[in-house]
């Protein structure tokens, strides 16, 4: 197949898992709407918060006479609900959930009211994650060798199946990739962010680490396929297909967890 088709494949497929990893994790902002009165409220609530302070909430209601609160308690737990005032700034409604410790959850939702109709959004409370801010010195070239490892992960398993010349050295490059981006910028990332390098086996269950670790594995049985020169088109295909199927799990489920019953109940305001 010609090499240009290859790539132009590989790059739709990267970029279409990249956006499907994106929009399924747990991190993409809840987003829907609500009607009142007969007017339509597009909303959308962020699911994580990095750095210090608390986590600002604003909503574009440009309608005085909507009013509201936001629901909050300590995810997961079975605390009492607590009620945060939407104050009203111009066309917006505002409102902070209080800061957490690294790693804490909370789950909120929003209860907005105009005269005696009432909606509630999401109608599954919104989980939101706190932890430290990683600078985008690191992030940036994280996901960045993440994204460039899937594309020639993906280059290298189609050019095995149509059997090009430049599949192995496409299996090089992206191995080279993911061990910069996933054994050295996300561990580092992950430290600062939660403060641990590793949470995935033996030390946890976080998707994202072990998700890394069986594409490593795949890879690296591909890589033992690959020495002397030997035939590998099979062993490639499979590691980029196991790539792929691995890479769509939502980036971040089962991440860093406060355990509440761990800790003083005073570290949630």
């Amino acid at each position: 197949m010609n090499r240009r088709i290859l790539w132009a494949l590989a790059v739709i497929i990267t970029l279409v898992s990249a956006v499907y990893q994106r929009m399924t994790g747990p991190t993409y902002p809840a987003r829907g709407s609500v009607t009142l009165d007969g007017q339509s409220l597009k909303l959308r609530l962020t699911r994580t918060h990095g750095g210090p302070g608390d986590q600002p909430i604003a909503i574009a209601v440009t309608d005085a006479a909507i009013t509201g609160e936001v629901a909050w308690r300590r995810y997961p737990t079975q605390d009492a609900w607590q009620m945060l005032p939407l104050v009203r700034d111009g066309d917006t409604l505002r409102a902070a959930l209080p800061h957490q410790p690294v790693a804490g959850k909370l789950e909120y939702q929003l209860h907005l009211r105009r005269g005696a109709e009432a909606a509630v959004f999401p109608a599954r409370p919104a989980i939101t994650r706190f932890r430290n801010a990683v600078p985008a010195y690191v992030l940036i070239p994280h996901i960045s060798a993440m994204f460039f490892f899937m594309l020639f992960s993906t280059i290298a398993g189609l050019g095995a199946l149509s059997r090009s010349p430049k599949a192995r050295r496409d299996a090089y490059v992206g191995v080279v990739l993911l061990g910069i981006g996933g054994f050295v910028l996300g561990p580092l990332m992950q430290y600062i962010a939660f403060g641990d390098w590793w949470t995935g086996i033996p030390f946890g269950w976080d998707l994202t680490d072990n998700k890394t670790l069986l594409a490593a594995i795949a890879w690296a049985l591909a890589l033992w396929r690959m020495r002397g020169q030997r035939d590998a088109r099979i062993a490639i295909t499979v590691a980029a297909a196991v790539t792929l199927i691995v890479f769509a799990i939502p980036h971040s489920a089962w991440g860093s967890e406060v355990k509440w019953d761990q800790l003083p109940a005073s570290n949630a305001r």
